[in-house]
């Protein structure tokens, strides 16, 4: 069995109070099997989710970027498709997608976003 985590931002903005990222929970996939990871990007509709990989003890790695509006995935260095993907099924609701999951892809995965509507200070 293999464990992927998820983990939430939570993001302060100056306008809109605080914006809230939440993502599905802890999961358990067996090798070989594909993995769902949610996210729900609250009241932000306009930006893109971007996915990173940390395992633990590392640095976050950019895996993707998907916006709404957007017909193609921008990804980090050493992550492609078909192994990750994306979809989404509104405006801030996205899914990551990591296929033929192998144990080097246990890690906490998280979703982040910011709203651009902000006041510089």
């Amino acid at each position: 069995m293999i464990t992927i985590f998820c983990a939430f931002f939570t993001l302060l903005t100056c306008v809109s109070g605080v914006t809230v990222l939440t993502q599905s929970p802890l999961i358990t996939v067996n090798k070989g099997q594909t993995a769902k990871l949610d996210c729900n990007l609250g009241t932000v509709t306009n930006d893109a989710a971007r996915w990173y990989k940390q395992i633990p003890g590392g640095v976050p790695q950019y895996v993707l970027m998907f916006g709404h509006g957007s017909s193609s995935v921008s990804y980090g260095s050493g992550f492609s498709a078909p192994k990750f993907t994306t979809t989404h099924s509104s405006k801030s609701d996205y899914s990551l997608i990591i296929s033929n999951v192998d144990v080097d892809d246990s890690a906490v995965y998280y979703c982040k976003t910011w709203d651009t509507e902000y006041v510089s200070q």
